[in-house]
């Protein structure tokens, strides 16, 4: 996608789990430049509006998903002519059902915003607020995501269920995986065919690496 280094941030519980599954290998230093933040956002290569936002270099800019509950997450909120007015971290009663998804770009600045956060009144440091920040000071850009996009948060066990049988639904169909590392690498040039066909046979027998190594073949 692009980017070329990456910062991995995790839990110190999780780094020995994650450890497990990344490696050493030196491969993932290739891969790991497929990730691009957020949650289940579903497309393989950027395009539209995020796409357009990659190459940030002064402002915020944030993603905005309608949903039927969006008590449970932060919700942005627009006047008439659809610019973006006040944000709010899970309302009780919320005046907008535009969710703001975990897709963010920042400009350097994030790092002092970030610095000068403060617990909120759940004693949490709130990723709103640093998006507020941005608002109050006008560099806060909000792009809407309609038709042709999916997102799930999978916070809860029914969410989960419903992000995994939409991934499953459309692999099936399709015949395509999606959000592969090894993949999204080998699109971009990153690895060549015969890499991408090692890495498929280091998965030993299995759907994933048979899935590589189909697609090194083809």
């Amino acid at each position: 996608m692009g980017h070329l280094d990456t910062i991995y941030c995790s839990a110190a519980t999780g780094r020995a789990r994650t450890g497990i599954h990344l490696g050493e290998g030196v491969h993932w230093k290739k891969l790991l430049r497929a990730r691009v933040g957020g949650q289940y956002l579903l497309r393989t290569r950027p395009r539209g509006p995020i796409a357009a936002i990659i190459s940030l270099t002064d402002g915020a800019t944030i993603f905005a998903y309608q949903v039927p509950d969006p008590e449970r997450y932060g919700v942005v909120h627009f006047d008439e002519e659809l610019r973006a007015t006040d944000l709010e971290e899970k309302p009780t009663s919320p005046r907008s059902n535009w969710a703001v998804t975990g897709l963010y770009f920042y400009d350097n600045d994030v790092v002092r915003i970030a610095e000068s956060i403060m617990p909120s009144a759940r004693g949490e440091l709130e990723i709103t607020d640093v998006n507020k920040a941005y608002l109050e000071r006008g560099r806060l850009g909000v792009e809407k995501l309609g038709r042709g996009y999916a997102w799930f948060d999978a916070g809860t066990c029914e969410s989960l269920l419903e992000a995994s049988s939409f991934v499953r639904a459309i692999e099936r169909r399709q015949g395509m995986r999606i959000s592969v590392p090894e993949e999204i690498a080998f699109d971009n040039g990153w690895i060549d065919s015969d890499e991408l066909g090692r890495l498929g046979k280091s998965y030993k027998n299995n759907e994933y690496g048979e899935y590589l190594v189909r697609l090194s073949s083809s």
